[in-house]
């Protein structure tokens, strides 16, 4: 299952919790909330959405939740513009090892997510192959797969692996989580502000009958006016669907796939759900040409596509399974190039910066 516990729309149920990384002395987000506190001081009328905002259920703390309010006031490209001209004068540095070791054994728990489920000897795609590394020299365990997480029965759903991103930023690592869709069963679920409005088919916050049956959770993408996309879940249009956008998309039977909607997958009986965002990053195992386009139309009111920054990504592979990617110091570029080392063969961006970047 899938979520987001802030106010986004969600993909596998999640919990904010996720290292935080300062990328110089003093954070982005923290600057932009001490501007816009002294604009909320000057602008009293402001001074009651401001106070409305920072009590959103789920909103994260308060530098996240004081860059939503500006960008829902209208400001995200003043946000967008101060996180480009701020990361880009605080790059990760190149070179170094990663600290510590980097992969280990994973966390596995033997117990079953769904104790009714069927025992499952081995999970029906099987383990994945290694994930080629991108710098050199490879380092011990790097891109081996790992069983992650819970069982389901008595099936392994989930691998995790990490990789350095590039050759370049060498301390840096990117983690992979590889999961099976025909064990795994998937879901969007609404946040509590958008794509807004009750009633979804799952909605936050999730039912305690819900829980026990977590496997895991991981961000859905981009506020929906930033994302260039669609919302549409159990025959509910939370915001149109477009042609050309990077897709989620899960089916009644459980089974999901990353694609651009309009050319790979349509609107059919058997669709479940569908979460937009941007554009494709991977198309047919290659690099897309927006990649390298740094477009409003291809990346939103957002990071230029060569900022180094924390991004998340999701994609899928020849046989079906999906592949979930989330680390530090990652462009467009690097992001699209993780995920196709991993195996994936069409990719999309999830999300940025290091408060809406999590796979629990």
């Amino acid at each position: 299952m899938t979520n987001i516990l802030d106010d986004r729309p969600w993909i596998e149920k999640k919990v904010p919790a996720k290292p935080q990384v300062r990328i110089g002395t003093f954070s982005v987000r923290r600057w932009v909330a001490i501007v816009a506190v002294v604009a909320v001081v000057v602008g009293g009328p402001l001074g009651v959405s401001y106070l409305r905002a920072l009590t959103v259920p789920g909103g994260g703390a308060l530098g996240a939740r004081t860059v939503d309010w500006v960008r829902s006031m209208g400001g995200s490209r003043l946000v967008a513009w101060f996180e480009n001209m701020y990361y880009g004068h605080n790059a990760p540095p190149a070179g170094g090892a990663p600290a510590g070791a980097i992969n280990g054994s994973r966390s596995v728990d033997q117990r079953s997510a769904d104790p009714q489920a069927p025992v499952i000897p081995l999970s029906p795609l099987g383990r994945p192959a290694n994930a080629p590394a991108i710098a050199d020299p490879r380092l011990p365990s790097e891109g081996q797969w790992e069983p992650l997480g819970r069982t389901v029965g008595g099936a392994t759903a989930m691998y995790a692996a990490f990789i350095r991103p590039d050759p370049v930023h060498t301390s840096l690592t990117a983690g992979l989580v590889w999961m099976d869709p025909r064990v795994v069963d998937l879901r969007v679920v609404a946040g509590s502000q958008q794509p807004g409005g009750t009633g979804w088919a799952d909605q936050a916050p999730l039912p305690a009958d819900e829980r026990r049956r977590l496997l895991a959770t991981f961000n859905a993408g981009f506020r929906l006016a930033d994302g260039w996309g669609g919302y549409y879940e159990a025959g509910r249009t939370g915001r149109p669907l477009v042609d050309g956008a990077a897709s989620l998309v899960i089916d009644k039977d459980s089974s999901a796939t990353v694609a651009k909607w309009g050319r790979d997958v349509t609107m059919t009986a058997s669709v479940s759900a569908v979460r937009q965002n941007l554009s494709p990053i991977l198309d047919g195992g290659l690099v897309t040409p927006e990649v390298f386009h740094n477009s409003m139309r291809s990346w939103g009111a957002t990071l230029r596509n060569e900022v180094l920054v924390w991004r998340s990504g999701i994609g899928v592979t020849p046989n079906g399974a999906l592949v979930y990617a989330a680390g530090a110091g990652l462009s467009i570029e690097s992001l699209a190039d993780v995920l196709k080392h991993a195996g994936a063969v069409r990719a999309m961006e999830l999300d940025i910066n290091s408060t809406w970047v999590s796979f629990v």
